[in-house]
């Protein structure tokens, strides 16, 4: 799969601004070309606010994370993340060195670090209710389990997936992902 096509469908509603980030993984056959791809979709996107970021990348395949600066700065700085940030060794929670920390723990291997759900715009209750419950118990599910604000949650799940197939059919049909992104 292309990385336009890729974008659409995994990260609609991040180009769509009604959720902060998205992460797909994505095989490919040479670094060098997917840093450039990564690199100039992330500048195409400079003026509608959206960001892309190489994770992590090794063995062909490659952790892709698009995001809006604006809104992760938001969601970095909500009650109670700086501090549960720190417990796993996030030293600051500026926007480059917390991804750099992220990458870093992704690095490591071993699964996905449990914080990586408030990169991605889940609230900090249930990434916490998450780790409490091992992943166990929860109210419902959807991009993420959902421990706390069930209904509120579930709407939003909904609104994710109609904004989703909206973008596919308006991709489909010869919009460009360019032309598909909301400015911030």
């Amino acid at each position: 799969m292309n990385l336009e096509r890729c974008l659409i469908q995994h990260c609609s509603p991040t180009l769509a601004n009604i959720k902060t980030a998205n992460l797909f993984s994505y095989s490919y056959a040479q670094e060098d070309q997917l840093q450039a791809a990564v690199s100039a979709w992330s500048e195409a996107f400079w003026q509608k606010g959206v960001r892309l970021r190489l994770l992590r990348a090794q063995n062909g395949k490659a952790l892709v994370y698009v995001y809006r600066p604006a809104r992760l700065a938001r969601d970095l700085c909500r009650p109670g993340v700086p501090e549960f940030l720190q417990s796993y060794g996030y030293a600051e929670t500026g926007l480059d060195d917390a991804l750099d920390r992220l990458s870093q723990r992704l690095a490591l291997g071993g699964g996905f670090p449990h914080e990586i759900g408030l990169f991605l715009d889940y609230p900090l209750g249930d990434v916490e209710g998450f780790i409490r419950h091992a992943g166990a118990h929860y109210k419902c599910s959807g991009c993420w389990k959902v421990y706390c604000n069930e209904c509120e949650t579930a709407k939003l799940f909904a609104k994710f997936k109609k904004c989703h197939g909206v973008y596919s059919r308006l991709f489909s049909s010869g919009r460009s992902v360019l032309q598909l992104t909301v400015a911030a």
